[in-house]
């Protein structure tokens, strides 16, 4: 079987999001230790934090004014810091190729592909409700930013914080008919417009894409080899009109390859980094292994895992949570 951009990519995104959901198993074993119902010690699993990009980026803002690193979600700012990098270098890596979010959005706009939907808007639709995305990230950096040191710190190292996670766990667990009103629309949404979800509204994709707007590594079309056929266009998941343009600097552009994977004509389309051809999987490899290397460094640094030891950790959490 060839080994397409498509393919390659919806293997990647398999495995992290495998990877996602034993990271959420250990997790519920770490909350069953703490709670009382077990009495196994299972250390809690840095990379549930992935899952907390506000705490990370109120992380982020510590570490920008102060110089050090949050220690109540250490892995989450780890995390953060690694999808901006891989913004830059391999374009929105980690939406096309780590986020869980970013594989089942694609896997209902697939599901409306089958059935003729999963359509672009018009153009005079499109464009403004890209706004509502760009909005939702500058609220959230105007509020974090502005927040004075000691409110900053406050919050942080406040129960509500630093047991978030176990929050966010309950949402996914336990969801209320609102939620899963809301989470239906989404997902209707998500078929009915081609990805819905990521396009319009995620706030934490708007941010990797001005990254990624200003990185090196970009698709570029040979217009004299183009035959204008659409493909190109057709296959992209963000919607970018491939064919009309030569290199595609877009902040929509996730890095996916598979407009390169769909042109019929060899050489057309292409990733170029600093005037350079590179390969098509060097942005999905590339992504991942600024995450490993995050991974590695932080663990020798020793800022991916909480520094309380287990027994306070377990008390943080009983009373921050509820859990006793």
């Amino acid at each position: 079987m060839k080994i397409t951009p498509d393919r390659f990519r919806l293997a990647v995104q398999a495995a992290f999001t495998l990877f996602s959901l034993y990271a959420g198993y250990r997790f519920i074993l770490f909350l069953s230790w703490v709670s009382g119902r077990s009495e196994t010690f299972v250390a809690k699993p840095g990379a549930v934090e992935g899952f907390l990009p506000i705490s990370a980026l109120l992380g982020f803002r510590r570490l920008v004014s102060s110089g050090f690193w949050d220690r109540a979600h250490p892995a989450g700012l780890t995390i953060f810091l690694a999808a901006l990098a891989m913004a830059f270098l391999f374009r929105k890596g980690f939406c096309g190729y780590v986020c869980p979010v970013g594989f089942l959005s694609g896997l209902l706009e697939r599901a409306g592909r089958s059935f003729g939907m999963a359509r672009i808007p018009p153009r005079r639709i499109d464009l403004p409700l890209h706004v509502f995305k760009y909005l939702g990230m500058g609220g959230f950096v105007f509020l974090i930013f502005s927040m004075d040191p000691r409110s900053l710190e406050s919050f942080l190292r406040s129960p509500f914080n630093m047991t978030s996670d176990a929050r966010m766990l309950d949402f996914f667990l336990h969801p209320s008919g609102m939620a899963l009103a809301v989470l239906a629309a989404l997902a209707l949404l998500s078929v009915m417009v081609r990805n819905f979800w990521c396009r319009y509204l995620c706030p934490y994709g708007a941010l990797l894409g001005l990254f990624a707007w200003f990185g090196p590594v970009r698709v570029h079309r040979d217009k004299d080899a183009c035959v204008h056929c659409g493909k190109c266009s057709a296959s992209c998941p963000s919607g970018i009109a491939v064919e009309q343009k030569e290199a595609v600097r877009t902040p929509e552009c996730i890095g996916c390859g598979q407009c390169v994977g769909a042109c019929p004509v060899d050489g057309c389309l292409g990733f170029h980094a600093l005037g350079r051809r590179i390969p098509w999987p060097t942005v999905a490899v590339g992504a991942v292994l600024v995450l490993l290397v995050a991974r590695v460094w932080a663990g020798y640094a020793g800022v991916w895992d909480n520094p309380l030891p287990p027994e306070m950790l377990k008390r943080v959490y009983q009373a921050g949570a509820g859990l006793m």
